[in-house]
């Protein structure tokens, strides 16, 4: 895939989460803002628009020049550190979004000709900060909507004339304040529809819904090993069914909790010889085996079948 750039709006107030912490907020066992950055792994540059946290993942932070200035100056500000020719727009608050989303966001915006590709929401609501958008036709509508601000703040007044310093504060301003409806409005825009992951937590009914979610769906497992792969900063991608089918085959061949010890220690050899999920499969067919062999030892003849001979001579 052609090289992208992401910029991620993680510096808002969260007033209707009572100022709560809301990138760090965790749903899954994971922190909001690190499920973002694993659905976008494979940008060649990730900006993260906040004060510096600790996250899943390194990324280059900035900051608003007036900080707390609103989407459109993060986006400004984010956008300044990036190179590639597409960068995807994301807020800090999607605990659904995949990377598929982020590959299908790329591809509409590449094969449509837009000047950025975009998800609406199950009532069929734009989400401009989970899209994809040319940073060419980005930088052209900022620059826009930076001079419109910079001659309606600079026009005097009719009748006071220019205010002292009104040139110096609209530098520091900028774009701070405006509404993101008034950068995409001068965007030819394609939409995406996905109610799934264009949901966003803003209220604490959401958070709760939003992990409610994740223990009943289908891939409750693939939470749990990426909240973990997280917590221990491990990036390592294994094959799943392998390991359980070697919990299954030692719990059942040799005792319950040699299950979760034998898995452990095959882990833990993987690591020792330095290996990936190659060798962790090598392992686990291995330990499977022995298994299988031990659970045969007690067959009817097994022993019959080993004892030495001791009437001969």
């Amino acid at each position: 895939m052609t090289a992208y750039d992401v910029v991620v709006l993680a510096g808002g107030a969260a007033r209707r989460l009572g100022g709560a912490d809301k990138p760090g907020v965790r749903v899954g066992g994971r922190a909001l803002l690190d499920r973002v950055l694993a659905a976008c792994a494979d940008a060649r540059t990730t900006v993260v628009v906040a004060d510096p946290r600790p996250t899943a993942r390194p990324v280059t932070w900035a900051r608003e020049d007036l900080p707390g200035g609103g989407p459109v100056a993060a986006l400004g500000a984010g956008l300044r550190l990036t190179t590639a020719p597409d960068v995807v727009v994301l807020s800090a608050d999607l605990p659904f979004l995949t990377a598929d989303t982020v590959r299908h966001l790329l591809t509409a915006l590449r094969t449509t000709g837009a000047d950025g590709a975009l998800l609406t929401d199950a009532e069929g609501r734009d989400q401009p900060l989970v899209a994809a958008y040319r940073a060419s036709a980005l930088r052209r509508e900022l620059a826009t909507l930076a001079a419109r601000e910079t001659a309606a703040s600079a026009a005097p007044s009719p009748a006071k004339g220019p205010a002292p310093g009104a040139a110096e504060h609209v530098g520091r301003v900028g774009l701070a304040g405006l509404p993101l409806r008034r950068l995409t409005a001068g965007l030819h825009l394609t939409r995406v529809p996905d109610p799934v992951a264009s949901f966003d937590c803003d209220t604490w009914d959401d958070i709760a819904a939003a992990r409610a979610r994740i223990r009943e769906h289908g891939h409750v497992l693939d939470e749990w090993i990426s909240a973990v792969k997280d917590e221990l900063g491990i990036e390592l991608d294994v094959d799943t069914g392998v390991l359980l089918d070697l919990a299954r085959d030692a719990a059942h061949n040799v005792a319950r909790p040699a299950a979760p010890l034998t898995t452990f220690l095959v882990g833990y050899a993987a690591a020792q010889a330095g290996g990936g999920p190659e060798k962790v499969a090598e392992l686990a067919r291995r330990a499977a085996d022995l298994a299988l062999g031990w659970s045969e030892e007690d067959a009817p003849g097994a022993q019959a079948g080993s004892k030495p001979d001791t009437d001969a001579g």
